[in-house]
């Protein structure tokens, strides 16, 4: 299962499994981010390569923008996913 959602403050939350079949969900929603934004992976359990492309499209538009997003609370096994796919480089990771 695979949940997204906005906070009162802006911040993007993620749980469970962003995989392919969830994809349009997320995109949806990283669709309506306007500006600089943080994305707290705290109850994201597992992420596709599809998953990574939504995240790396969302972040190139925003770039494109002059803002860009950050990434927070990764566990272990995302924070290895992001370093091998050499996304580390592309997002800021808290």
């Amino acid at each position: 299962m695979f949940d997204i959602r906005r906070t009162e403050s802006g911040d993007i939350l993620m749980s469970g499994r962003l995989d392919a079949s969830q994809a349009d969900k997320a995109r949806s929603v990283l669709r309506t981010i306007e500006g600089s934004c943080v994305i707290d992976f705290t109850d994201l359990e597992y992420i596709s390569s599809l998953g990574l492309g939504v995240l790396l499209e969302a972040q190139k538009r925003l770039m494109d923008a002059g803002t860009s997003l950050r990434l927070r609370n990764l566990n272990e096994h995302l924070h290895e996913v992001f370093h091998l796919a050499g996304f580390d480089t592309v997002f800021e990771i808290e």
